[in-house]
């Protein structure tokens, strides 16, 4: 048995990201909304992703972005967020465990919680503010 380690670095979240996408491509729930997307767009997201868990995770500066923005016009309701949560933790419970392992799982659900509560939050406004 393959003893699993904890997430010490950039190679690591390069893995659990790389590793959730690929879950993500095959979920027949997900896969429509992220291809519609990111259809051609799937690397320069991956790199995103590796920055915003590097700085999530570690504290190291280099992501910018607004991650609510980019999700707040999806067509996504509940189950997608419950889908989107699954997986990553799945990935995250396969590949490593330790405390940062779980800090990743804690910020990952306080993100979808969120994010679901904002995004049906604008449900029928006419206009929307992002920020």
């Amino acid at each position: 048995m393959t003893t699993k380690k904890d997430i010490t670095g950039l190679e690591d979240i390069k893995l659990l990201v790389d590793e959730f996408y690929t879950l993500v491509r095959h979920d027949e729930l997900l896969s429509p909304i992220f291809f519609y997307r990111l259809n051609l767009y799937w690397e320069p997201h991956l790199e995103k992703m590796y920055t915003f868990w590097n700085a999530a995770l570690f504290g190291v500066r280099g992501y910018t972005g607004n991650p609510f923005a980019k999700h707040a016009t999806m067509p996504v309701e509940g189950e997608h967020f419950t889908r989107w949560l699954a997986l990553f933790n799945t990935t995250v419970d396969t590949y490593f465990e330790g405390p940062v392992a779980e800090d990743a799982k804690k910020r990952a659900l306080i993100m979808a919680t969120n994010f679901e509560r904002r995004i049906s939050g604008l449900k029928g406004q006419d206009k929307v503010t992002l920020v």
